[in-house]
């Protein structure tokens, strides 16, 4: 059974950085996607970033696009986002999520397994 972890959130001033952490365990993460989503008061999950675990093949939401960068460890069995020149929009809960395949999937419903949830805010 897939579980995702994720870490890393927390409070950070506009044009600071934060390194979000997701620890995957209990699958063959080479034939997997992982992404990570992000979700506001109100708003269903969007689309943040996404990452092909077995090629390194990477996916960005336009909004995020020379800001944020997904990576992965593949002997940590550990994704990351690292997220640079925040600001105070970019306040929400982050999660990670996986899917079998090769797609780097950018709606919820794509992937079938997700972390708790972290939550980043950044004030001005």
């Amino acid at each position: 059974q897939v579980q995702l972890v994720e870490s890393g959130g927390g409070l950070a001033q506009a044009g600071g950085s934060l390194r979000l952490s997701c620890a995957a365990s209990g699958g063959t993460f080479s034939s997997y996607v992982l992404g990570w989503f992000r979700q506001f008061p109100g708003k269903e999950r969007e689309f943040v970033a996404g990452i092909n675990w077995g090629d390194g093949r990477t996916s960005y939401a336009d909004s995020v696009k020379g800001r944020l960068s997904i990576s992965r460890d593949s002997a940590k069995n550990t994704v990351y986002l690292q997220m640079n020149s925040l600001n105070p929009e970019d306040t929400a809960v982050y999660y990670c999520a996986a899917r079998r395949g090769i797609h780097i999937g950018t709606v919820a419903s794509d992937y079938e397994n997700w972390g708790q949830g972290t939550q980043v805010t950044v004030s001005s």
